[in-house]
């Protein structure tokens, strides 16, 4: 005989309510080296996402499955200090969180006495000093790209910050980043740092496109910051210069507009619109907590 729960006194289970969300995570840029020498420029901060290729080249990450009435750590990665001082690369970025999704800060720039870049989401650009060159930093797999090492290929050059797309080049140039469409717009972010250049002339070895800063050039030229929220490598620098620093990360999600979401105190966002089903929040500085 069959007979029902709720006429024997027992409470009726309900399941959890759930949202599908896409997210984009992008750490903090790793800081350019000062230019003592020829400072090598930083690597952008990792770059994960389930709405695209994410960095490195890897696939599309899965979607997130999430409870409402839950609360979910948000973290925004800061951009690394370029360095001040000659024996000490560019500080790596800051890991920037999404729930269970961690990006690896962007690795720093390396120095003319510490040659070798530093690694990171992607890797820092080697330095240079009296002929000696040091090594790119590795990038982390699924999330960016080697930095290059500093070279004398068509003029000294301290080597690139890796991109998210791609690693840095031969020639002290930043890697280039990776375009989104996540917010509805086509926007390429986590560009590295460009190296310092060591001849005179006209012309600075540029960062890698979506906010990678770009590197000083014989003349006591410093290296320029990455870009803000967008992980971008800082420049390297070269005299008496300290390198750039790296750009702040990002965290941006997308999930049906039938929920709304509730941004924690300690951190600073946005959410747009409902535009075809859906709402995308950006978080562009701080730590807390976002729930639905």
């Amino acid at each position: 005989m069959a007979f029902s729960l709720a006429l024997l006194g027992a409470s009726t289970y309900e399941a959890p309510v759930r949202l599908t969300v896409d997210f984009l995570v992008i750490a903090g840029g790793g800081g350019g080296s000062i230019g003592q020498g020829l400072g090598g420029g930083g690597g952008a901060g990792g770059y994960r996402t389930s709405a695209g290729t994410s960095g490195g080249g890897a696939s599309a990450e899965s979607v997130l499955q999430l409870d409402v009435s839950t609360d979910y750590t948000v973290t925004i990665g800061g951009g690394g200090a370029g360095s001040s001082n000659n024996s000490q690369k560019g500080s790596n970025g800051v890991n920037s969180v999404f729930s269970t999704v961690t990006s690896t800060g962007g690795g720093g720039g390396g120095a003319p006495n510490d040659r070798n870049g530093a690694a990171g989401g992607s890797g820092g650009g080697g330095g240079e000093v009296g002929g000696s060159y040091g090594s790119g930093g590795s990038g982390t797999a699924n999330q960016g790209s080697d930095g290059a090492a500093a070279s004398a290929s068509d003029g000294v050059h301290a080597g690139g910050g890796g991109g998210a797309s791609v690693a840095a080049d031969s020639l002290g140039a930043g890697g280039d980043g990776l375009e989104s469409t996540i917010s509805g717009t086509a926007t390429t972010r986590a560009g590295g740092g460009g190296g310092a250049h060591g001849t005179t002339g006209t012309g600075n070895n540029p960062g890698g496109s979506g906010g990678g800063g770009r590197g000083g050039r014989q003349g006591n030229q410093p290296g320029v910051a990455g870009s803000t929220n967008t992980g971008g490598g800082g420049g390297g620098s070269i005299g008496n210069n300290n390198g750039g620093n790296g750009g702040s990360g990002i965290v941006i999600i997308k999930y049906p507009d039938a929920f709304a979401i509730t941004i924690g105190a300690g951190l600073t966002g946005d959410t747009s619109a409902a535009s075809g089903g859906f709402k995308v929040t950006t978080l562009t500085a701080g730590t807390g907590n976002v729930s639905w």
